[in-house]
């Protein structure tokens, strides 16, 4: 039996979409917990072609419904947005379980792509179903095939918008070594320029390499060897280093501070360069003086902050920039800062927060763990950040830090038009921040893949 083109249509149609209904849904867009909506979604395109408050008597109990693979039922779940991590670093794993120098220089290519893959696995089964790479850290321009094989299928994961090398000055973002003299290598971990022409140059062969995203650092450690630290077992300290005997504050590294490295026309041709390529801009600011100079240039985001002054929050207010805090990471430096470093770079956060700056959530995750990423999200309300304006930032705010329209692809809200990407918790957020770990069911462009908490190949 053939039927007619417009019932071939029709079935067609009903084929490929799927309806979610929801009890509690996050809108990112006002920051409220809505009630009883349902999203129609388009399993071809992964769009979602519907939004609509329903009335709840007229949908059947659970087990009616458990027979119709073409409804989903959510509605003992509380369903927000799929989760964005604004700060990451696919190739790396914890610090705390290998320094960043010997991931670097000492794991082969090989094993760290295959990491790579196992942390895309875990970031999308914890409800991250996008990441903004910023950096290889050493592997060049690998992220662009890993985001490209996420992106045929190939292999599980979050969409990825990455960086290809970091752009940095001269001897500036570099591995520091004593040894240079008896051969050692290091690896190169950023694409090095210098001037207004040079660094235009730079950012045009990153926009080359398949970047999404340009990353620059506007600080850097950069006078390391003046005093170096004990980088290796056995190796003796320097006697008498700047700020011995004194009452340091936290970050302030008086024997390896952050300075500036650009020019203030440098940054503003990196911004100008990155933006007639429609990429947006993220910045590693760590004091003042930076935040202040990449604010002014037009950046997109400010990474870390830590040494954030008055000016510098005013400076990220004026320009409208975002301010990606990446709190989490600083757990695993507890070693180097104590709690009372932690502490002083909250205050920043809620210093920022309070004065109006627009706030992302991203953990510099992979120097801390893939698959924790919702650690940022505790620190951040851990930090005086209100529980709504935090999943604002993991997941509108993420969108917007990747580039916003500039992407290609809307998400990080619930709306007609928006990848269909979609994460439920057992419990409320409201009631308790655990919750944000019981991820029960994840949704990516459509497609299903964890259901009642396991992983759906």
């Amino acid at each position: 039996m053939h039927l007619p083109p417009e019932d071939q249509q029709e079935v067609t149609s009903r084929t490929h979409k799927t309806t979610i209904h929801t009890s509690v849904l996050f809108n990112s867009q006002t920051k409220t917990f809505d009630s009883n909506i349902s999203i129609e979604v388009d399993t071809v395109t992964g769009l979602i072609i519907r939004v609509y408050q329903r009335d709840d008597e007229r949908i059947h109990s659970t087990p009616a419904l458990a027979g119709d693979k073409s409804i989903i039922d959510l509605r003992h779940l509380t369903v927000l947005p799929g989760f964005v991590d604004a700060h990451t670093h696919a190739f790396l794993h914890s610090y705390l379980e290998t320094p960043s120098l010997n991931q670097e220089r000492d794991e082969s290519f090989v094993e760290r792509v295959v990491r790579a893959t196992n942390h895309c696995r875990a970031a999308l089964k914890a409800g991250y179903t996008t990441y903004r790479d910023l950096g290889t850290e050493g592997l060049s321009d690998a992220d662009v095939g890993l985001r490209d094989a996420i992106n045929r299928g190939i292999i599980p994961g979050p969409r990825m918008f990455v960086v290809t090398d970091p752009i940095a000055s001269t001897g500036s973002y570099a591995v520091r070594y004593e040894s240079r003299l008896n051969g050692a290598v290091a690896p190169q971990l950023s694409d090095t320029c210098d001037g207004v022409d040079g660094v235009m140059a730079g950012v045009r062969k990153r926009i080359g390499a398949g970047a999404d995203v340009i990353k620059f650092y506007a600080d850097y450690r950069r006078r390391q060897l003046r005093f170096p630290g004990q980088a290796w077992p056995g190796c003796l300290p320097i006697l008498h280093p700047p700020g011995q005997g004194e009452k340091i504050p936290p970050w302030s590294m008086p024997a390896n501070p952050a300075r500036t490295m650009w020019s203030q026309a440098e940054m503003n041709a990196i911004v100008e360069e990155a933006h007639r390529a429609r990429a947006p801009v993220a910045a590693h600011a760590i004091e003042g003086e930076a935040i202040i100079m990449a604010s002014r240039a037009g950046v997109t985001s400010i990474e870390h902050g830590y040494l954030a002054t008055p000016d510098a929050i005013k400076a990220m207010k004026e320009n409208n920039v975002i301010y990606v805090p990446t709190l989490s990471v600083l757990e695993v430096e507890k070693g180097t800062i104590g709690d009372e470093g932690i502490a002083f770079a909250k205050k920043k956060v809620k210093a920022a927060y309070d004065a109006g700056v627009r706030l992302a959530c991203g953990g510099d995750t992979g120097a801390s763990p893939h698959g924790q990423n919702i650690r940022e999200v505790e620190m951040m309300v851990d930090a005086g950040i209100p529980v709504q304006e935090a999943l604002r930032g993991a997941t509108l705010g993420g969108w917007e830090a990747c580039g916003g329209d500039w992407c290609g692809r809307r998400f990080g809200w619930i709306a007609e038009g928006c990848a269909a990407d979609l994460v439920g918790l057992v419990g409320d957020p409201r009631q308790g921040l655990e919750c944000l770990r019981k991820v029960k069911f994840v949704m990516k462009d459509g497609r299903v893949w964890v259901r009642d908490g396991e992983w759906i190949e």
